[in-house]
Formats: structure tokens, C-alpha cells, sequence
């Protein structure tokens, strides 16, 4: 007996950015799963998946980031269980697709009795089941090594570059530290076309402290210029508002900022209110509450590029490809 197999492409979402799954999937041209997430009283989650996924290749899509009465932890833990409840339904792969992977600055020890969170999350996903992991602009390359097994790491570059290209005109590409410089430098070499040049600011962090910048000197010309401070995450907003304020002391025209993934946690918003930027640049990697919508933000869609990944890994073609091989520089 002869027996024509069918792979089939299922993808569902967790609580904390449906909006973002049900995007990606029309790009896709499916539908959204259901996942029939349930709470407890005492705050357990269940999932039960609403049709069969025995054989299909499964991607769990959730942002680690807490939104409503949620924790980043909860989201952690909500991604983990829908990714078990996929594997005991006999999925024949599960990918966790993690748009804001969580936990992943602590990538080292930076000091004595400190964890690396970044490697327990991945440990923790193997352990439910994942057998393949796809995120945006992880915070450090390294992560993609804690995963043990193929981690698709997709960058927001081209969706950022395509804006400014769009809207300015001769720019500064600015680095807000020396760790973002390559990063920075590679965009302003895409966008030289439109005259972009580079500089990087010199940042001290007191040690012991945490979510605490001083920027010092900035390195490059910039007066009279339209500057763009890149970073892949905006979070107290502390370091962008401090780069801002440099930069205009040293006599910028006109000061952007632009992040993958918009945290804004804390004092952010206040901060980037009476900061000395015109714009602010984000992606859709997580939410933004209504309480956190500025005049000045501007969000851009990642998913396109989330789609065409996922695309490409249910067909078993190259996911460099889509960005030319420069997601893993």
C-alpha cells in the first residue's frame, strides 16, 4: 500500500500579543489555532489545543513580556505549557517562536553568585518539547548557543532601515555604547546610498548598578545633523534619553530613536516624553498599551519577516537567506 504523507502547518498563540499571531498567520494564509487557554482560580494554567495537531508541524508564537495582571514570568510559563501540551498530542516538530526572548540579559555572570537566566529559559524549552527556536534581535549572539538545537535568529534591521530610508535624508547612525557599534555600523553602511554616516557614544555604568547609564562623549560629527540612535531594546529608556540629550548638546539638528522591542518599563514613558526626540521608532515584537502610546512612537510590523520565517522553516529552505546571511553577524 502506497501512502502520500502531507506536512501541515499549525500555529498558535499565547495571551500576550494574539494581535501579532493573528497577523503573522494571515500573512501566512491560515488560520490562528485555538488554543482554549484556561486559568484557575489559584492562577494554573491549562491548554487544550482545539483540533488535532498529531503529525503537523507546530510553532507556539509568545512574547516574554507581562502584560494585564501577567508577569514575563507568567508568559514564560504559559509558552512552556502550550509547547507540552503539543508535544503529548504527537506534534512531529514544535518551534518556539519567541518575537522577545525573555530573561536574555542575564547572558553571563557578571559577578560572583549570579545565574544565566538565558540559558535556564532555553533549558527549559527543550525541556517541554521544542525542538527548534525562532527570535528577533536577541539581546547577545551567544543565546543562540544555550538552545540545544537550531535557533533561527531574525533581525528587524530591514523593517528599520526601509523607515528611515523612507524619512530621512543624509542621517547619523548613532550607537547609544560600544556593544550596539557593529550593529549600527552595518545600517549605516546599508543606508549609505542616503548619505548616512556613524558615531557611537561612550557609556559608563556605575558598578553594582543596575538599569543606571551615564553617557559620556560621543564619538563622531554630528552638529547640524539628524542623528538615529539604534539599540535593540528600549526599556527604562534611561541610556536612549541620556544619548538624546548628548546629542544635542553637541549640537544635533534633530534626534530619532529606534528599538526592536519596546519594553518601557518603569519611569520610560515619562522619560521619553520630555526627552529631546522627535521620533521614536519601535516594532511590533510586544504590545503597547494605550497608556503608552506617545504622540512621538511610532510602531512598525515585524511580521512579514516572522511569517516568511516560519515559511521558510516548514519548508526546510534557508532562513539567512531572507536577510542575506547578515541575521547571524
Amino acid at each position: 500500500m502506497e501512502k502520500v504523507t502531507t506536512k501541515r502547518l499549525a500555529l498558535y498563540s499565547g495571551r500576550t500579543h494574539p494581535e501579532l499571531a493573528q497577523e503573522v498567520a494571515t500573512h501566512l494564509n491560515i488560520e490562528l489555532g485555538h488554543d482554549n487557554l484556561v486559568e484557575f482560580a489559584n492562577g494554573e494554567v491549562r491548554c487544550r489545543f482545539g483540533e488535532s495537531i498529531r503529525g503537523s508541524d507546530v510553532f507556539v508564537i509568545q512574547s516574554h513580556f507581562g502584560v494585564d495582571d501577567h508577569s514575563v514570568n507568567d508568559s514564560i510559563m504559559e509558552h512552556l505549557i502550550m509547547i507540552d501540551a503539543a508535544y503529548r498530542a504527537s506534534a512531529k516538530r514544535i518551534t518556539a517562536v519567541c518575537p522577545f526572548y525573555g530573561y536574555a540579559r542575564q547572558d553571563r555572570k557578571a559577578e560572583g553568585r549570579e545565574p544565566i537566566t538565558a540559558r535556564l529559559v532555553a533549558d527549559m524549552f527543550k525541556a517541554a518539547g521544542a525542538k527548534r527556536m525562532i527570535s528577533i534581535d536577541l539581546h547577545s549572539g551567544q543565546i543562540q548557543g544555550f538552545f540545544e538545537g537550531p535557533v533561527d535568529h531574525l533581525t528587524a534591521m530591514p523593517v528599520l532601515e526601509q523607515y528611515v530610508r523612507s524619512h530621512a535624508s543624509a542621517p547619523v547612525i548613532v550607537s547609544p555604547d560600544a556593544g550596539r557599534i557593529k550593529v549600527a555600523e552595518r545600517m549605516a553602511q546599508h543606508l549609505v546610498d542616503i548619505g548616512a554616516d556613524l558615531a557611537f557614544i561612550y557609556k559608563r555604568r556605575p558598578k553594582g548598578s543596575t538599569n543606571v547609564a551615564e553617557a559620556a562623549e560621543v564619538m563622531g560629527d554630528v552638529e547640524g545633523r539628524l542623528c538615529v540612535l539604534t539599540d535593540d531594546m528600549i526599556d527604562t529608556a534611561g541610556t536612549i534619553c541620556a544619548a538624546a540629550e548628548l546629542l544635542v548638546e553637541r549640537g544635533a539638528s534633530e534626534v530619532w530613536a529606534m528599538a526592536t522591542h519596546g519594553v518601557l518599563s518603569g519611569p520610560a514613558i515619562d522619560r521619553l516624553k520630555n526627552a529631546p526626540l522627535s521620533r521614536i521608532v519601535l516594532t511590533n515584537t510586544l504590545p503597547l498599551p494605550p497608556e503608552k502610546q506617545l504622540d512621538k512612537i511610532e510602531v512598525l510590523s515585524v511580521a512579514p519577516l516572522i511569517a516568511e520565517a516560519l515559511g521558510a522553516v516548514f519548508d526546510d529552505t534557508s532562513v539567512s537567506d531572507i536577510f542575506g546571511g547578515e541575521n547571524l553577524a
